[in-house]
């Protein structure tokens, strides 16, 4: 689906990363990567970290500024230009939480029950869970549908919550006789848009995971990503001639995939390129790409991070561009649902 299912719409790229602890090679093959190949297509580019959705679960005060500074040092050391593309954190932007109380109220419980990551997130003691938890999805429907955003690139995982914002539009634009909100299509791309857990193949690679060797982070050194690279999980089969051969070969099929996402290429080019060989000489071949493309992302990070208040200088120009495009389209809301607005 592209920005043609919707006509009228100004084609537009909204997406947005949690600022809830460091990036990882997941968040930047699953997402930083993809964001900045979209600078080049001519779409208008807003790309937003949502330190209100991190709190969603209690945060420490001083690691969420942290983190938020430290994931805009990451989006901008893999390549996204805050001059081309709009980037903000989501608290310095109010219509936000505005418009995310007026989908509160279109939005149906039955749809929030049946988000799975929320059932995933609060555990077994859901009673417990904050309510913000609760209605992340219609505040990510907001996120969205603030700027008529009509593409969002996300990974799998994500999925269901653009699909629930384009049901909230659409029961909008049918309650109230418009059509004002588009349909936003989900973008899903790339040959490893879900990175697994170096330790382990079956779980995504997570930051919260308590093992730092199953996951490569974007502030770790060359050396750091090295080591961890060739310490990685594998087996003792050599590489299949075709990529059917590692359908149950949970940790080979990982690396194989962040080898080809790396490169621009298809898994099924690498196995074909190391076929017969085994992961002894295949993992030297990763650690030499892997340094080369993330190598320079960490020493870009580290500098940046040394002058934080040139970074939030880039957010908060990056929030006077996305207000400039978000508040009209609030106050358009507003005037759809009936308020009374004297300014």
């Amino acid at each position: 689906m592209t920005a043609a299912a919707n006509p009228g719409f100004t084609p537009r790229i909204f997406s947005g990363i949690q600022p809830s602890g460091g990036l990882t090679l997941g968040n930047y093959l699953g997402a930083l990567k993809r964001f900045v190949e979209k600078q080049d297509e001519g779409i208008e580019t807003i790309y937003c970290l949502v330190d209100l959705h991190a709190i969603t679960v209690w945060q420490d005060p001083a690691k969420l500024r942290h983190a938020t500074r430290e994931a805009a040092a990451g989006f901008i050391a893999a390549g996204i230009d805050p001059a081309r593309s709009i980037l903000f954190n989501q608290s310095q932007v109010g219509a936000h939480a505005e418009l995310g109380w007026v989908l509160n109220c279109v939005a149906r419980l039955g749809w929030m029950n049946r988000m799975t990551q929320f059932k995933d997130k609060a555990g077994k003691n859901s009673e417990a869970a904050s309510l913000g938890l609760y209605a992340y999805p219609s505040l990510m429907a907001a996120d969205i549908l603030l700027y008529h955003a009509t593409m969002v690139p996300v990974g799998e995982d994500q999925k269901q919550h653009v699909e629930l914002t384009r049901d909230i539009a659409a029961k909008f634009n049918h309650d109230y006789g418009v059509s004002f909100f588009p349909a936003p299509a989900p973008v899903i791309e790339g040959a490893a848009t879900r990175v697994m857990s170096l330790r382990d193949g079956t779980k995504k690679m997570s930051k919260s995971d308590p093992s730092d060797a199953s996951r490569i982070n974007l502030t770790d050194s060359a050396d750091m990503i090295a080591a961890k690279i060739r310490k990685a999980k594998t087996d003792a089969e050599p590489m299949p001639e075709h990529l059917a051969g590692l359908k149950d070969r949970a940790e080979a099929k990982n690396l194989v995939n962040i080898y080809a996402a790396l490169a621009g290429r298809t898994p099924a080019a690498v196995v074909h390129e190391f076929a017969g060989k085994g992961f002894g000489a295949f993992k030297p071949a990763l650690v030499d790409l892997a340094v080369a493309k993330l190598g320079p992302i960490s020493v870009e990070m580290g500098r940046l991070m040394a002058d934080p208040a040139e970074i939030d200088r880039i957010l908060g120009q990056g929030a006077e561009r996305a207000d400039a495009i978000a508040r009209p389209i609030l106050e358009r809301t507003f005037e759809i649902v009936g308020m009374v607005r004297s300014r």
